[in-house]
């Protein structure tokens, strides 16, 4: 019940339930440690404790496609408050600046988007 209640009092005060349904199917889709793996099989680990850990990049990279029309904050708004919803989020955590996000995508780079695709995308193809 405390999840529910999280998600109305998001819902209510930072956005369309739209959002946060989308943030929490994104991240049913690709859990947690699925993401851990494609990170760490791409060597993009952090080394240090960073504002925006590897997997919150991914996760916001993902973001971007599911909300297109908005700007980088506002898709990180988004992201913020729907892992929040699903008990996912530091409450205290504050939204980066764009210059921090650019570059945690930089540190990030492509190769652990390419194998979660070919973990999930490609198998789901041949259904």
């Amino acid at each position: 019940m405390g999840a529910m209640r999280d998600l109305q009092s998001t819902v209510s005060d930072h956005g369309r339930l739209t959002d946060a349904i989308g943030i929490g199917v994104l991240t049913r889709l690709l859990d947690r440690d699925l993401v851990d793996e494609a990170i760490t099989a791409a060597d993009r680990q952090e080394k240090r404790v960073r504002l925006l850990p590897a997997r919150a990049v991914v996760y916001y990279v993902l973001a971007l496609c599911l909300f297109f029309g908005d700007s980088y904050e506002e898709v990180m708004r988004k992201l913020t408050h729907g892992l929040r919803a699903v008990g996912s989020w530091r409450k205290e955590w504050t939204v980066p600046t764009v210059g921090a996000i650019s570059k945690a995508r930089m540190r990030l780079g492509e190769e652990p988007l390419r194998l979660l695709f070919d973990r999930v995308a490609l198998p789901m193809a041949k259904r």
